[in-house]
């Protein structure tokens, strides 16, 4: 069975339109109590969602089906992705359901799907829920008028994650003295990550916590970590933390308002697990996209890189199929198995602030522990995906880059999966001639794949 509703990071589209309609959603909702019913015990399903104006409907339209089905609902409100991971393990849920469209503009809209134990759905088990929402058998499964479920407000859920949040942090460490900024990108992190901070001593300066259904990720949070740079300087911060939408993932800046994205982390974190001898195999797990330079900086300290393809479920997938404990993306997902069973924004700073603390260190200086090679990346909208082998012009353009670079870098074309569009990154030592051959690739691409 193949999946055309789910993409990497299950279903994503612009809310209150095929496919991201109620009526979908809630037929999404049957589907999801259907397949994931487990023999012998009432099924419960946990709802989590980010501070989309659509979460409403969206939320209403999956408790309706599930209930519908004879399973009950747990509603946690707006909590980020990985607390609903957290409560939906630790109810004993036989579900947890995420309403979020990440760091995509309010308008947009998605449902992800975590399995009992915390992790996400394997590509099969949402093929066989596509395939059941597409069946005309599905509704003779609903449920006799009395044993339809019930739906309740975890009212709680909130304040678990934040005790979940701290319980990573060393319990010999304290914020205390530290001055912290909170991107929280007006989405679903925009209280519980403040209070993580502010709560093992840390002064948070708060912002874009103030959403209102149209606002998250506008100009904000871990894509437009500008504000959060900005914010850092202006209050003499030692460290500022940027979420998306979702809080499944973190940008930081140093003490002087410089980024640090999730390459510098990874290394940061993974070159002192090594050192510990606490990271698994001595293997840290990231993607294609990963900077080389973060490569070298492990190999220097005696570790290795495995690559997947981007998403974090599938770093997640490599990690747990080869036992590593530690992966994550450039662009911020940071998943620390021994803690968490998915990418956590908050999870991810505290082990940064643990490493500040410990070493007595800004953060500008832990981070020089990787050398980036220039990378330029170009997104480019696309109005069909079409395999690139079946392009002879794009392969030909790449050939002829990967020529020039002669060894040293490295070319990258990919679509994304969960949007309309193809990326193109090319890393090398002259980083005007790389986004020269980068766009000439994008020229090309454009071309070939219009419809």
């Amino acid at each position: 069975m193949t999946r055309t509703l789910f993409g990497t990071d299950g279903m994503r589209g612009v809310a209150n339109v095929e496919p991201m309609t109620g009526e979908t959603v809630m037929r999404l909702g049957m589907a999801i109590a259907a397949r994931l019913k487990q023999p012998g015990r009432h099924t419960r399903i946990a709802i989590g969602k980010d501070t989309r104006l659509s979460g409403y409907m969206f939320e209403s339209a999956l408790a309706a089906g599930i209930v519908s089905m004879g399973a009950d609902v747990w509603l946690t409100g707006p909590l980020p992705t990985p607390g609903i991971a957290f409560i939906t393990s630790s109810m004993r849920c036989d579900a947890g359901v995420v309403i979020s469209a990440s760091h995509n503009p309010f308008a947009d809209n998605g449902i992800k799907v975590f399995a009992r134990d915390g992790y996400k759905l394997p590509d099969a088990i949402e093929a066989e829920i596509e395939a059941l929402m597409r069946s005309p058998d599905l509704v003779a499964q609903r449920a006799a008028p009395g044993d339809v479920g019930y739906n309740r407000r975890l009212e709680d859920a909130r304040g678990r994650y934040v005790v979940f949040c701290k319980s990573t942090f060393p319990t010999t460490a304290t914020l205390d003295g530290l001055r912290i900024v909170v991107d929280g990108a007006h989405g679903a992190a925009y209280r519980v990550a403040p209070a993580v901070f502010e709560e093992l001593g840390a002064k948070v300066i708060a912002i874009h916590t103030n959403p209102n259904g149209k606002n998250i990720n506008n100009r904000a949070g871990a894509l437009y970590p500008e504000a959060m740079c900005e914010a850092v300087r202006l209050h003499d911060a030692h460290l500022g933390v940027a979420l998306d939408g979702d809080g499944d993932r973190c940008v930081l800046c140093d003490e002087h308002g410089n980024v640090i994205d999730g390459d510098a982390l990874m290394a940061l974190c993974a070159t002192r697990m090594i050192t510990a001898g606490t990271l698994a195999k001595n293997t840290l797990v990231a993607t294609v996209m990963s900077n080389i330079g973060l490569e070298r900086a492990i190999q220097a300290t005696g570790g290795t890189v495995v690559r997947t393809q981007v998403g974090d479920r599938y770093v997640v997938e490599e990690m747990r199929r080869e036992g590593y404990n530690f992966g994550g993306e450039q662009s911020g997902h940071l998943v620390f198995l021994d803690h968490a069973t998915t990418g956590d924004g908050i999870v991810a700073a505290l082990r940064v602030l643990a490493i500040m603390q410990a070493e007595q260190k800004p953060l500008s200086e832990l981070a020089k522990v990787m050398t980036r090679m220039p990378q330029v990346l170009v997104n480019l909208q696309v109005e069909r995906k079409v395999p690139l082998d079946q392009l002879p012009a794009v392969m030909k353009a790449i050939s002829d880059v990967e020529q020039k670079l002669a060894g040293d870098g490295r070319v990258l074309v990919r679509y994304s999966g969960t949007e309309s569009k193809a990326r193109v990154m090319i890393e090398g030592s002259d980083e005007t001639l790389i986004k020269t051959w980068a766009d000439e690739i994008a020229a090309v691409l454009a071309t070939s794949t219009k419809a």
